[in-house]
């Protein structure tokens, strides 16, 4: 079985715990932000279910970039990595 686009995102920040990914997405007319960190992902514009098996990430989710940036975050002076990239590049990095 293959894994999720936010399960590989996960595992990836797992290998990676110097690393924050902010993903920004579109769910159909709505736009979101979640964040992923150590293997845990959650929403931060949005209430993100408690039960860690609902995923953040839904499969018709379009994924309109993702940042990568240095750990520990502070949203008030990020220290960016990587910005913008595309799903097909960053697949490349997983």
């Amino acid at each position: 079985m293959s894994l999720s686009r936010i399960q590989q995102l996960e595992k990836y920040t797992i290998t990676h715990p110097e690393e924050v990914l902010l993903i920004t997405v579109k769910i159909e007319e709505d736009m979101d932000q979640l964040m992923i960190f150590k293997g845990f992902s959650s929403s931060i514009m949005k209430p993100t279910e408690f039960n860690p098996d609902i995923p953040v990430l839904s499969d018709i989710a379009n994924i309109i970039s993702i940042d990568r940036i240095k750990s520990p975050y502070n949203p008030n002076d990020p220290n960016y990595i990587e910005q913008g990239l595309t799903w097909k590049q960053m697949e490349s990095l997983l």
